[in-house]
């Protein structure tokens, strides 16, 4: 699954207990986590979510702003055997974003991972396709067709539609000839899938909701049905305690884990 778990943002410490048991209910195998915080007197959100959860995690650079970071996460059940942050372009001014990659262990076979978080805008279009292509970078280093595909996930603060999700999919020219990826989401709805939609509380005032924001990619070609989506569904809807855990729904989707 791939959660924007919003930060300190609003009332942050209700919310905190309600990330938890949405992440206790759903027993992901693995999670993407984007605006996770750290702070410098050593709490961290990942690795006390970890803990709760018996999983183990990753987490993006620590940098901090008036005492805490902001950053991603990747949260496994299966052993994480290498991690490695990469920093996306542009590197030379403030609010880096981040890819944050990792390979799971599943015993079986070995699962890479990618969580990340691009820049917001409406107007940073052509700095996300920049983003998309260091990011490619990274997926071609880590992609063997014969083996289990690439999983990418994260916010990517983009439509389907945009010039930076249809690089992804191969729908305009992708970064890396001969790659592509497979968006989990319309393969199993006909449905819009918003996860920044209006019904959510905190976006009574939003400038722009109804919005697919997030997204879960399965890197192509690769051995189908290895990797084929077989279920996809949005979480973190029903407040827990009264209390809507984020500002952005989460996107949960089941992948076919076996060959023919």
């Amino acid at each position: 699954m791939t959660w924007n778990v919003w930060w300190r943002f609003g009332n942050w410490e209700p919310r905190q207990a309600a990330i938890l048991r949405t992440l206790e209910n759903l027993e992901a195998d693995v999670v993407c986590l984007q605006e996770v915080w750290s702070a410098e007197t050593g709490e961290d959100q990942a690795k006390e979510l970890a803990m709760a959860l018996g999983m183990h995690y990753v987490r993006t650079p620590e940098r901090w702003w008036k005492g805490y970071s902001f950053g991603n996460a990747i949260l496994s059940k299966y052993p994480i055997i290498e991690s490695e942050s990469t920093q996306l372009p542009p590197i030379d001014g403030p609010g880096a974003r981040w890819a944050l990659s990792a390979l799971l262990d599943r015993g079986d076979s070995e699962i890479p991972v990618i969580c990340t978080h691009l820049d917001h805008r409406f107007d940073q279009s052509q700095r996300r396709q920049e983003q998309i292509t260091a990011i490619f970078d990274l997926i071609a280093a880590r992609h063997v067709p014969e083996q289990h595909p690439v999983v990418l996930a994260g916010d990517f603060n983009s439509t389907p539609n945009s010039d930076e999700i249809r690089m992804i999919t191969g729908e305009a020219p992708t970064p890396v000839q001969g790659l592509a990826m497979t968006d989990a989401w319309p393969q199993c709805n006909d449905s819009p899938g918003w996860t920044w939609e209006k019904s959510n509380p905190y976006l009574s005032v939003a400038a722009w909701p109804q919005r697919r924001l997030d997204y879960v990619f399965v890197s192509w070609p690769r051995p189908v049905p290895l990797g084929n989506i077989s279920s996809a569904f949005l979480a973190g809807i029903e407040p827990i305690a009264g209390v809507t855990p984020s500002d952005h729904w989460a996107v949960v989707v089941d992948l076919v884990e076996s060959g023919l």
